[in-house]
C-alpha cells in the first residue's frame, strides 16, 4: 500500500534533523568526521521506518550506521524513533541510491544491508534491483577489504537472482538460508517492519551473507 504523504513533511523534517544528513553526497570520504569517531561505518540502502538500524545502533554502539531512505514520509518516522532513543550512533538521508560512488569513497564502510528490495520482477528491469551487478560492483569499491554485504529477501525469483549475481561477481557466500528464522544465524536479531509482516503471513525469509 502506498504511503500517504506526511502534510508539511519538510517542515516536520527539519523539526527532527538532529539525526538527518541533508547533502550525503557532500559527507563522502568524511563519514568518520560526520560521526565523530573512528568506528567503522555501515550502510543500509532502503530503511525504510527504520526498525532494523535501529535496533542494530543500540546493539552496536560502537559501530556507526547511515541508513538512506528515498521517501520524506517514511523517514521521518525513523528520525522520530532515533531521538526518542537518543542514539548517538546513526544518521539517516532522505535519498534514493542510484551510484553508490556518489556518497563514499574506496574502503570507506566496513558492511551494507539490503532488506527486502524491491523485486523488479520484469527482466527488461533487472539492472534497477540493487543485488545487480552494476551495484555489486560499486559496493565492491566503497567496501574495506573483508567487507560484507547482508541481503534479506522474502522473494523467491529475487533471491536466485541475487544468488546468481553474488556468485558471478566473485563474492565469497559466507551464510545462506531459504528460512532464516529457522536457524541459529544471529542476523535474525535485527528485523525489519517488512519481515515482521512476512513472517506473521507464514512466509519464510531469505537471507545471504557475502563476503567481497
Amino acid at each position: 500500500m502506498r504511503q500517504r504523504k506526511v502534510k508539511n513533511e519538510e517542515e516536520k523534517l527539519a523539526e527532527h534533523n538532529l539525526f538527518l544528513v541533508e547533502s550525503p553526497a557532500e559527507q563522502k570520504g568524511k563519514w568518520r568526521e560526520v560521526f565523530g569517531n573512528e568506528n567503522d561505518v555501515y550502510a543500509e540502502f532502503g530503511c525504510g521506518k527504520g526498525q532494523f538500524i535501529l535496533t542494530l545502533a543500540e546493539q552496536n554502539p560502537d559501530r556507526n550506521y547511515i541508513a538512506f531512505e528515498g521517501s520524506g514520509t517514511i523517514v521521518l518516522r525513523a528520525l522520530q524513533k532515533a531521538e526518542e532513543r537518543g542514539l548517538k550512533n546513526i544518521f539517516f538521508t532522505k535519498e534514493y541510491v542510484k551510484d553508490v560512488s556518489d556518497y563514499f569513497e574506496a574502503g570507506e564502510l566496513a558492511g551494507i544491508y539490503l532488506n527486502f528490495s524491491d523485486p523488479w520482477p520484469k527482466d527488461r528491469h533487472a539492472k534497477r534491483r540493487l543485488t545487480h551487478g552494476r551495484y555489486l560492483d560499486g559496493y565492491r569499491r566503497i567496501l574495506k577489504e573483508g567487507g560484507c554485504i547482508e541481503f534479506k529477501t522474502d522473494n523467491e525469483k529475487l533471491f536466485a537472482f541475487a544468488s546468481e549475481e553474488f556468485t558471478n561477481n566473485g563474492m565469497r557466500i559466507l551464510e545462506v538460508t531459504e528460512d532464516l528464522h529457522g536457524t541459529a544465524l544471529p542476523a535474525k536479531a535485527a528485523t525489519t517492519e517488512y519481515e515482521d509482516k512476512f513472517r506473521s503471513e507464514g512466509k519464510k525469509i531469505k537471507y545471504c551473507k557475502v563476503q567481497v
